[in-house]
């Protein structure tokens, strides 16, 4: 199958979770030996306009990433690559809206993975973006909510969620220093506020506990915690491999998960993997809570005091390094899924 990644910025341009996802995604189908081009704006030196890496061939369609120029120049750059299918993303949405456009000249079903909306972005070219592709792919349940309310079929909406190594899973050491585990980049949205008030409550209590992450709010974290007189429990290790991480979280019983925005809670995945019980303050923002509904190691909180309430009520929950219900998150396992999507608009067109 030969897919095209239409994508105005490239990993290469700087690293997200988003473009993370798509390179993840292009690397996979690459090594399954299918046929990859990755149309974008140039971010590599020099006068040559396509290279090939890890079997992804870029293909530049312009060199500064301006989006209306690229969405001029793509149906072109379509119509020579001749794929079977094209994979775009929602951000910005008007390369994505010319993939649309362009079918008419190559006939390619186009697939929009959606992963949010970017705040600069205009909100009448998201609702043609939802309503033109013919497949719109999230990562979560709340995420396609939001796509059906810009217009989109919710039939033609498919969720498929952020993937893990599992094989990491299995044959990471175990690392069980601490009894609690909060792990996310500490941003604005991180709110560790939780974490932190939900074990002060606890202060009678025998526990440590690990901050995993940084970012601009982790001196003012870092702080409250002395403030709460806790800081000689907490300890914050800030960013870490992700070897060491999994190892942590298989030596750890409970994992916490407080942020107030999340588009997918990959750290809570991988913790959940390793066998952790999880506790997931809700918020209207986050899908954090979609991957502890239902399970009988997992529960919602709404407060601090809450929070501290569960700490204590699973730790009758036996310890787990491992939990095998996870192993359908793993890289093959949600590739599987994304193919089955091209191949049911190979199928349709």
């Amino acid at each position: 199958m030969r897919v095209a990644f239409v994508s105005l910025f490239a990993p290469g341009h700087g690293d997200t979770p988003a473009r993370s996802r798509t390179r993840r995604i292009a690397r996979g189908l690459a090594e399954r030996g299918h046929d990859v081009v990755w149309l974008c704006a140039r971010w590599w030196g020099g006068d040559h306009g396509a290279f090939e890496d890890d079997g992804i061939a870029y293909r530049s369609v312009t060199v500064e990433p301006s989006p209306s120029a690229f969405a001029a120049r793509l149906p072109l750059a379509l119509r020579r690559v001749d794929p079977d299918v094209v994979h775009a993303v929602n951000t910005p949405p008007t390369p994505g809206i010319g993939a649309a456009v362009a079918r008419v000249l190559s006939r390619a079903p186009v697939l929009v993975d959606w992963w949010r909306d970017h705040p600069a972005d205009s909100r009448r070219r998201y609702r043609l973006l939802a309503r033109w592709a013919d497949t719109v792919t999230t990562p979560s349940r709340t995420t396609k909510t939001r796509v059906r309310e810009q217009g989109a079929d919710g039939e033609d909406v498919r969720v498929i969620p952020e993937s893990i190594d599992f094989d990491l899973v299995e044959s990471a050491g175990v690392d069980d220093r601490f009894d609690a585990v909060y792990a996310r980049r500490l941003d604005r949205h991180a709110n560790v506020e939780t974490f932190l008030l939900g074990l002060a409550e606890l202060r009678g209590r025998d526990w440590t506990a690990a901050v995993v992450g940084d970012g601009p709010e982790r001196a003012r974290i870092e702080s409250m915690a002395s403030d709460l007189r806790i800081d000689d429990r907490v300890s914050f290790l800030g960013d870490l491999p992700l070897r060491e991480r999994v190892e942590l979280f298989k030596g750890t019983h409970v994992a916490v998960a407080t942020a107030t925005w999340e588009t997918f809670a990959t750290d809570l995945l991988w913790a959940l993997a390793c066998g952790c019980v999880a506790l997931v303050e809700y918020q209207a923002d986050s899908s954090a809570h979609e991957l502890v509904e239902g399970r009988r190691r997992g529960r919602l909180v709404t407060s601090p005091a809450e929070l501290a309430d569960e700490f204590v009520a699973v730790g009758d929950l036996d310890s787990k390094s491992i939990e095998h219900d996870f192993a359908s998150y793993d890289h093959d396992a949600v590739l599987d899924r994304v193919v089955d999507a091209y191949r049911a608009l190979s199928d349709q067109n």
